[in-house]
């Protein structure tokens, strides 16, 4: 099913939660929602689901307007962060509640029960009630409430945040994999930006109530529109610097007190003479080199396993780096800096809009 959202506003007195939402959803998509607490992601689903109603705008289901329709009768599936199961129903009960409430033949219950109990991995567990199961096996019976509806759309509100950070990788995975093999159309809240990039098709991030971006997630990631989006997207976060860009002898330099960098031309031509910018780029767009960049000296060493992350500090700069571990860093080090132009992004200070992938 296609879902569109067009100009959504919802006010609650005089806190606007979300603010002229445009969103386009097409037929078996798994989009995401990402942003912060008190973004609008949460409410903008609960709008969708019909649990609350927009103060302006509409909701399209496919080409019908569903503002004043109840949640029944959305044929929507609803998957929550508390898992929200009956605690002296067993999952057998929990997994035909919904199917009750339809007035579906106990044979036709018994049989969607157990084929979606057996495609989630709990078809052994049917007698057990909740307090019986593990998290991951209570979140996978709260899923398989959600699609033995054979819902036309799938809702996630940071469904996997209780779970162990194992079992949430292996529940990502299950959810995307089973979200493709059905085609459903889905909308997945969350505030961890890995969940969102490597479950959704699409992701739109969200501050303050306002859409940021909306894209893939490669392009999310290589070509943020926002200060706010490329500082969010990204672990370790991007670095960011005051600079200034200028041309000289052909070449565009972007430079500060203790830094001086030449960028290629197709990105400094967009942030030349523009007095004073911001000069964005990722950890791993920094390499420690033996001989030629810029010195700086190592302030921190925060080992992560594959990976050491730097702290490096040019003169008043922090920048991060990531190396590899067998280099053997320490604090206190004197190392020198190279940069991957071809991956630094330029924003403007005032409107914190990119100078690079303007329309």
């Amino acid at each position: 099913m296609r879902v569109d959202l067009k100009n959504i506003c919802k006010q609650f007195g005089n806190v606007v939660a979300v603010d002229d939402l445009n969103l386009d959803i097409k037929h078996g998509e798994f989009i995401s929602l990402l942003g912060p607490s008190g973004c609008g992601k949460t409410t903008t689903l609960l709008m969708v689901a019909g649990i609350y109603k927009p103060t302006a705008g509409h909701i399209y289901f496919g080409e019908r307007i569903v503002n004043d329709l109840p949640p029944k009768d959305r044929n929507i599936g609803m998957v929550f962060q508390s898992y929200a199961l009956y605690p002296h129903m067993t999952v057998f009960e929990n997994l035909t509640f919904p199917m009750q409430l339809q007035k579906v033949p106990r044979d036709e219950m018994k049989k969607r029960a157990q084929r979606v109990a057996d495609m989630m991995g709990i078809g052994h567990l049917m007698d057990r009630k909740p307090a019986q199961l593990s998290g991951g096996q209570q979140q996978r019976v709260a899923l398989g409430r959600a699609l033995v509806k054979e819902p036309q759309l799938l809702l996630f509100d940071e469904p996997l945040s209780n779970l162990d950070a194992r079992l949430r990788l292996s529940m990502r995975a299950e959810i995307k994999r089973l979200q493709f093999e059905l085609g459903i159309t889905s909308i997945y809240v969350t505030h961890d930006q890995v969940e969102a990039m490597t479950m959704a098709d699409r992701i739109a991030v969200m501050k303050e109530g306002r859409l940021q971006a909306y894209c893939p997630p490669d392009e999310l990631y290589d070509r943020p529109r926002t200060l706010f989006v490329a500082g969010f997207v990204g672990n370790p976060p991007m670095n960011f610097l005051d600079v200034e860009v200028v041309r000289e002898n052909g070449e565009y330099h972007a430079r500060r007190a203790g830094f001086d960098v030449v960028v290629p031309a197709d990105r400094g031509e967009k942030a030349v003479d523009r007095g004073n910018v911001i000069l964005g780029i990722r950890p791993e767009d920094v390499t420690i080199a033996d001989d030629e960049g810029i010195a700086g000296e190592i302030y921190v060493v925060e080992p992560l396993g594959r990976d050491d992350l730097i702290d490096v500090r040019i003169g008043e700069i922090s920048i991060h780096v990531l190396a590899d571990p067998a280099l053997g860093l320490r604090m206190g080090q004197t190392v020198r800096l190279n940069f991957n132009t071809h991956k630094v992004q330029f924003f403007d200070p005032q409107t914190e809009n990119s100078l690079l992938w303007t329309d």
